[in-house]
């Protein structure tokens, strides 16, 4: 597998850092949006980035604050900015050789999964999955109903206000979607085994809706909706 740290510039000086992991015989790809706090360094994230590639899936973590940015507190809530900031990183790595044949889908976790769905809205005929563990995706609220990536929204059973949040934003998504809850986790899924349960998952639905995608096609797909 390759592995490169890389440097995406998104204008005038802002230049953002990610991790890019590219497994032989890649079949898709999958960039990561992080919560608020978090960073490509997450421990979490990089376990579930590990089972995708082990699967052919090409992943990226990356920062879409810099350092600076970051330390502003107002900035990791600040959902148009990121969202503005994965539509540019998007569409970089898009162009990229080794991955612009690839299909792409998106992982949002926390705060990070509004961005996610906000930038599937805005790029549709690009990202063709999402899938969110732990989100928000409530902050995307306004976008939900014109997201056509199919959607997985991933939950612990003891993230009561959290649960209540995603089924929220559940019911206003027309694409694809479901809701998984994974007992006796809790918002991190720092329980045993609870985060391999979310790799498996997150695998499963990319691998459904990924990897009869070719990219760069805007496919005609029937809605439809179960839980």
């Amino acid at each position: 597998m390759k592995t490169n740290e890389i440097s995406i510039p998104i204008g005038g000086s802002v230049t953002l850092q990610g991790t890019l992991n590219v497994p032989a015989g890649a079949s898709s790809f999958v960039i990561f949006s992080h919560g608020s706090g978090s960073s490509r360094f997450s421990v979490r994230n990089r376990h579930v980035a590990e089972v995708l590639n082990k699967e052919k899936i090409a992943t990226l973590l990356i920062d879409l604050l810099t350092e600076k940015e970051d330390s502003v507190f107002e900035n990791r809530f600040n959902i148009d900015l990121l969202t503005k900031r994965l539509v540019s990183v998007t569409s970089y790595v898009h162009q990229l050789p080794e991955l612009e044949d690839l299909p792409i889908g998106y992982f949002g976790a926390s705060t990070g999964a509004a961005s996610a769905l906000k930038a599937a809205e805005k790029l549709k005929g690009l990202v063709h999955a999402v899938v969110s563990r732990g989100g928000r995706p409530d902050l995307a609220k306004a976008s939900l109903n014109q997201v056509k990536a199919p959607t997985l929204l991933i939950v612990g059973s003891l993230d009561g206000d959290v649960i209540e949040m995603n089924e929220q934003a559940f019911s206003l998504l027309n694409s694809e979607k479901k809701i998984e809850i994974i007992e006796g986790a809790s918002h991190l899924f720092e329980e045993r085994g609870k985060l391999d349960e979310v790799a498996k998952l997150a695998t499963a639905w990319f691998k459904k809706y990924l990897y009869n995608i070719k990219a760069n096609t805007q496919p005609d797909q029937k809605t439809s909706h179960f839980r």
